[in-house]
C-alpha cells in the first residue's frame, strides 16, 4: 500500500533515526486530503494520566504523545459515538473528538474505559504534499489498519516492533535493533 488514506497507519521506516517525535512511531491517520494530513502517534505513552492534566477527574487513563504539533492541547480518539456527541468518524468505527465535558462525565461514571478511548497531547500534521514527499523519500510505510476500532486498545510500546516483524524480510532485523543503533 503506497497511497495514504484516512484511517491508515503510518509506520516509521527504520531510517528515521534520531527524530525524537517519529523514531519508531506508528501513527493513525485521522484525516488525509489535498490540504494536508493529521494523525496521532499510537505507541508513545507519556508519564501523565488524565487526572494530571484535567481538573474534575481522578482518572488514571494514560495520555500519549500524539505528535509535535500543539502539544499544549489534548485530543482523543474513541469508539463510542453513540455516547459522545459531535464525534467525527475516521474509519472502521474509530472516531475523533466530540463533546469533552460528556467524555469526562462518562469516565467519572465508569461508562467508558481505556479500551474505548485514547488521549493525546499534540498531534502529527503535514501540510499539502509534505506527507507525499516524505513517503517518496521512504520515511514512512503505509499500512491498512487491520485492527479497525480495536486499535485503541492495541499494545503501545511494542507496536512498532510488531509491525516490523509483520513486514518480514529486512524489516524483521530492525525489530530487535536498539532504538539508538550506536548502542549496538
Amino acid at each position: 500500500m503506497n497511497k495514504p488514506e484516512k484511517g491508515n497507519l503510518l509506520i516509521a521506516e527504520p531510517s528515521i533515526i534520531g527524530d525524537i517525535s517519529f523514531n519508531r512511531a506508528v501513527i493513525l491517520l485521522a484525516d488525509h486530503n489535498a490540504l494536508g494530513s493529521v494523525g496521532f502517534i499510537l505507541n508513545k505513552p507519556l508519564d501523565y494520566n488524565l487526572k494530571d492534566l484535567i481538573e474534575g477527574t481522578d482518572s488514571e487513563f494514560p495520555v500519549y504523545n500524539g505528535g509535535p504539533v500543539e502539544q499544549d492541547n489534548l485530543y482523543f480518539i474513541h469508539k463510542s459515538p453513540e455516547l459522545i456527541p459531535n464525534s467525527v468518524e475516521i474509519s472502521n468505527g474509530i472516531f475523533w473528538g466530540g463533546d469533552f465535558s460528556v467524555v469526562i462525565n462518562l469516565i467519572n461514571d465508569g461508562e467508558i474505559s481505556t479500551k474505548d478511548i485514547r488521549f493525546f497531547l499534540g498531534y502529527s500534521g503535514w501540510n499539502e504534499q509534505q506527507l507525499d514527499n516524505e513517503l517518496q523519500s521512504n520515511a514512512w510505510l503505509v499500512s491498512e489498519n487491520i485492527y479497525n476500532k480495536e486499535i485503541i486498545s492495541k499494545s503501545c510500546v511494542s507496536f512498532w516492533r510488531e509491525k516490523m516483524l509483520e513486514l518480514g524480510g529486512d524489516y524483521s532485523i530492525w525489530s530487535n535493533a536498539p532504538e539508538n543503533p550506536s548502542y549496538n
